[in-house]
């Protein structure tokens, strides 16, 4: 395969064997559109001195511009060459092509999402997706889309996030998603943790080496925090004072926007499941205080809908 330089030495190579051959390679490259076009827009600033001195920058151009057409190994992979003129002189800038700019986005979008135990569906999830098949689920788009707004115009300011109840397979998981990846188009940063899945991880890393302080740490400063399927499971009365509640009191304190997903209403997620623990203990008062975090965290949205798991 032709590399560039083979190409620019061919230029080279047929001044050197005579007029024609030159002739040949050149009268391709001026009768390229783009080549046509620079030279039109900048008949003022150039010379004929100028743009023979420049044909072999020219031919670069056009050579390389074919190549990424084609699918062929360029010089500069997922970059397309443009032609501008540098100290009055012919010279090439190579800018990132269109699909490369995509693939880099789309990087970063996932750079700002970090998952934690979640299904792989949310990494597409978008609020376009959403169907609209009971008012409920129209409610909960409208909120959530607001969220999204009224963050991104004033982050600085406190935006409780979303409580979001209903049965399952409603779509809860993938609302949360959907935010998430709006947001992070705005160069948000979210934490998605399927909470069950996380308490378990919790309570195993205290008869391991694993440091469950460091952990808690980075899930509760994290700009956007979304606990999916509270309530889903039991909790001890560790996981929830020590994991949960010293999570939302620092989120309470420093106005963190906090998202919630779960099978039960607030009044019976306090009710019927903080304030009993895996032993069964009873202690409603402590039930009482955490929910005061969640209420003050986040808004209670109901979601109904038949479940798509099923489908």
């Amino acid at each position: 395969m032709e590399s560039l330089n083979d190409a620019i030495n061919k230029i080279a190579r047929a001044t050197h064997k005579g007029s024609a051959d030159y002739t040949h390679l050149m009268k391709a490259v001026y009768q390229d559109p783009d080549v046509q076009k620079f030279l039109k827009a900048h008949e003022d600033e150039l010379t004929s001195a100028s743009i023979s001195r420049g044909e072999a920058k020219l031919f670069e151009f056009v050579n390389q511009k074919q190549k990424n057409a084609n699918g062929e190994d360029v010089f500069a992979p997922g970059y397309e060459p443009t032609l501008v003129i540098s100290n009055n002189l012919i010279d090439i800038s190579y800018k990132p092509t269109k699909q490369l700019q995509a693939r880099q986005q789309s990087e970063q979008m996932k750079q700002r999402i970090r998952s934690i135990s979640m299904p792989k569906f949310i990494q597409h999830a978008s609020l376009d997706d959403f169907i609209l098949d009971e008012k409920s689920r129209g409610d909960a788009l409208v909120k959530a889309t607001k969220f999204v707004t009224d963050y991104i115009q004033t982050p600085d300011q406190f935006h409780p996030g979303l409580y979001l109840y209903g049965n399952f397979g409603v779509g809860k998981t993938f609302l949360l998603g959907a935010i998430a990846n709006q947001l992070a188009k705005s160069g948000v940063t979210s934490t998605l943790v399927h909470f069950p899945s996380f308490a378990v991880e919790m309570r195993n890393s205290i008869s391991s080496d694993v440091n469950s302080g460091e952990k808690i740490d980075s899930i509760k400063k994290t700009p956007i925090l979304m606990l999916d399927d509270v309530g889903a499971d039991s909790m001890s009365a560790w996981v929830r004072d020590d994991v949960l509640g010293v999570i939302l009191e620092y989120r309470m304190q420093q106005e963190l926007p906090t998202f919630f997903s779960s099978n039960l209403s607030m009044d019976t997620f306090e009710k019927e499941h903080l304030s009993v623990t895996s032993r069964g203990d009873i202690d409603p008062l402590k039930a009482r205080r955490l929910m005061e975090r969640i209420r003050f965290l986040s808004r209670e949205v109901t979601m109904a809908g038949e479940n798509r798991r099923q489908k």
